[in-house]
């Protein structure tokens, strides 16, 4: 067999093992429809007094992203899924660092642009 053939294995049976088999999609679409009808359950059905309905989704909604990000994205701690879970995480926090930094902006603007000492009539005066 030639380097270019025995490469293009060695490639297959990597890109395989950094891949889930069929039984790891079925399980985690599986999981991730238990989770949204739980979801929905406790939203329509009214299980949890209100004060908690909103918690228990929340934490729900977390359990089925931390799934999908496991049975569908593939991201782990194994030497293969180390790569695209650095990316994630790196990702997640430029997200965050750009949320957090639009919010602070528009809030500066917000407090330094926004007369609050001053009266409806003062404001509408033309002197």
């Amino acid at each position: 067999m030639s380097k270019a053939a025995q490469s293009n294995v060695a490639h297959a049976r990597n890109h395989d093992v950094s891949h889930g088999s069929v039984k790891s999609y079925v399980v985690g679409m599986v999981l991730s429809l238990v989770l949204t009808f739980a979801s929905f359950g406790v939203v329509m059905m009214h299980l949890l007094p209100r004060s908690m309905g909103l918690t228990a989704v929340v934490v729900l909604c977390v359990v089925q992203l931390v799934v999908q990000l496991v049975f569908f994205l593939h991201l782990g701690s194994s030497a293969d899924q180390r790569a695209n879970t650095g990316i994630f995480i790196c990702t997640g926090l430029l997200i965050a660092i750009i949320i957090a930094g639009s919010l602070w902006v528009i809030h500066n603007a917000n407090v330094n642009m926004m007369p609050t000492q001053i009266s409806v009539e003062r404001a509408l005066a033309r002197d």
